[in-house]
């Protein structure tokens, strides 16, 4: 359901990055979706989550990438394992968990942890439509997030411009058939520094 606020103060949530468009623009890329898949079942997602209107739907057992435009009412695809909109994440009908690990290649090794606590989806909202955003009109729309996928990046408005700061830990997702994903959010830039880029490295399964 989408619905527009006036507002004065923005809220800081896991639709943190509201702002973080305002510096830049987008370019445009050759190369996005599953960039590099390997023979050991791990990988690079590339994604450009750069509009605010749109969710991008990634199917790990496929290796496919689709999307869709909240504002346009386009419906998501039938099969997906998780989604990006800017820089939150949800499942489908998954769980997640954050580990202490490194890097993908620690997870591997040393597995799961035992009491690692997965989270599902928690109804929340977030920002679709910002071209009102300096008269304080901001469109929202209220959607299922999963609030420990999207803590792999904190974006700090209290400053302008806004302080990003990459979590850097690996991800477990579980997905709705019980299997599991290892991911690691390793960028949220492009190569010429333009923010809402988004770069995934994957295991699946794991």
């Amino acid at each position: 359901m989408l619905m527009i606020a006036f507002v004065t103060t923005l809220p800081l949530s896991s639709c943190e990055g509201i702002f973080s468009g305002l510096y830049d623009q987008p370019e445009t890329h050759s190369e996005y979706g599953f960039i590099q898949t390997r023979d050991d079942n791990s990988g690079t997602i590339f994604i450009d989550a750069t509009s605010y209107a749109r969710w991008t739907y990634i199917n790990l057992k496929r290796k496919t990438i689709d999307t869709s435009n909240v504002l346009m009412g386009q419906t998501e695809p039938t099969e997906w394992d998780f989604a990006l909109h800017r820089y939150d994440v949800r499942t489908n009908g998954g769980s997640a968990c954050e580990t202490d690990y490194q890097n993908l290649g620690q997870l591997r090794e040393s597995g799961i942890p035992a009491t690692a606590p997965f989270t599902p989806d928690s109804l929340s909202r977030i920002a679709v439509d910002m071209s009102g955003m300096m008269d304080g009109n901001i469109v929202y729309d209220t959607c299922l997030l999963n609030f420990t996928l999207s803590r792999w990046l904190d974006v700090n408005t209290s400053t302008m411009p806004p302080i990003y700061t990459l979590r850097m830990k690996p991800y477990v997702l579980r997905l709705s058939d019980g299997s599991c994903a290892g991911l690691f959010f390793s960028n949220f830039a492009n190569t010429a520094n333009v923010k809402g880029y988004v770069t995934i490295e994957y295991v699946y399964p794991l």
